[in-house]
């Protein structure tokens, strides 16, 4: 039997030419579908137990419509991944995405559908505008709903998984990276060639470059973009994901705090963006002094790098600091 691949081709040595991103679109869509058939998502049991309960029904019933239980899902549900893409920034980009590209996405869901779901997919293209608002209303209702609540969780899982890649892709170069992703991926002939049930295609990306994305919610296997506007995109799934990484956070700062003391797991876990000293010195309610003595423990332990921006100096977790976070979760 013929595999099928998808291969999207690189000029030789061209690491640049290959990014990550996240996705809180891919995630809350990948949520719908863990919704519609939990016997198959066990990674996902933990969360569904949390979340179960609070499901708005309708716009729960919307998005199931449009995505489905499997196989292909519509593109403009998510918007281009970036590293600080935030989920009120994609459910925003989806309120002004462009019509056209839309119908395209739902004209292949009818295709894929039947009965009573292809009839209502078919009356959204009748109406584009009003559905693609009645979508995001729809989005934005789930998200805060079931993924809200956890996606301070679910954020460090995957920036912890970039982390690791990124090192890897220092230590070992693109091709172990990407042969690491996932047993569907692997480096050929400079191509990341990703291996799909039903899809094959050869892309050209020296132009535009190749999105890698993680993804806890869709723990099973990968997806690709390959359609203009969108940039060709891999999701994939991410490491460490276990059923109980979507424990609450308090418990998640208590084990963290149990291996290098509170202050600076506290530290540690809010630096997943750049702050000053007197910046985490407020936020964790201590003296600047104090502050400044943990951050510099932090630092010679690898987990926090500190670099100077004009008269400031900006505190970040360091890959091995994301990994170590990841890690509790």
């Amino acid at each position: 039997m013929d595999r099928n691949f998808v291969e999207f081709r690189l000029a030789p040595g061209d690491i640049s030419a290959i990014r990550f991103g996240i996705s809180p679109g891919h995630e809350l869509s990948h949520a719908v579908r863990v919704l519609q058939r939990p016997e198959a998502h066990p990674l996902q049991w933990g969360w569904l137990r949390a979340v179960r309960g609070r499901v708005p029904r309708e716009a729960f019933e919307l998005l199931a419509v449009v995505i489905g239980v499997d196989g292909y899902m519509p593109d403009f549900l998510t918007s281009e991944p970036g590293w600080d893409l935030e989920p009120e920034e994609e459910a925003a980009r989806m309120r002004v995405a462009p019509v056209e590209p839309m119908l395209v996405d739902l004209n292949k869901m009818v295709a894929r559908s039947e009965g009573a779901r292809q009839q209502a997919i078919r009356r959204m293209i009748d109406e584009p505008e009003r559905a693609r608002a009645m979508i995001a209303d729809a989005w934005s209702e789930v998200w805060a709903a079931v993924l809200a609540p956890v996606w301070t969780q679910l954020e460090r899982l995957l920036r912890a998984d970039i982390a690791v890649r990124s090192r890897r892709i220092a230590t070992a170069g693109v091709g172990a990276m990407a042969g690491e992703l996932h047993p569907s991926v692997s480096w050929s002939d400079d191509a990341v060639r990703v291996e799909l049930r039903l899809h094959r295609e050869v892309l050209d990306c020296r132009g535009s470059g190749l999105v890698l994305v993680p993804s806890v919610m869709s723990s099973f296997g990968c997806m690709v973009l390959t359609e203009p506007p969108a940039q060709p995109t891999v999701f994939y799934p991410a490491r460490g994901v276990t059923e109980t990484w979507a424990r609450d956070p308090a418990s998640t700062a208590a084990a963290l705090g149990a291996l290098i003391g509170p202050a600076r797991a506290e530290i540690l876990l809010g630096a997943h963006t750049a702050r000053t000293t007197s910046q985490v010195a407020a936020d964790v309610g201590l003296a600047v002094s104090t502050a400044s003595h943990h951050l510099g423990v932090l630092r010679e332990g690898g987990l926090i790098a500190s670099a100077r921006d004009g008269a400031r100096v900006m505190h970040l977790r360091t890959p091995l600091g994301e990994a170590l976070v990841g890690a509790m979760l």
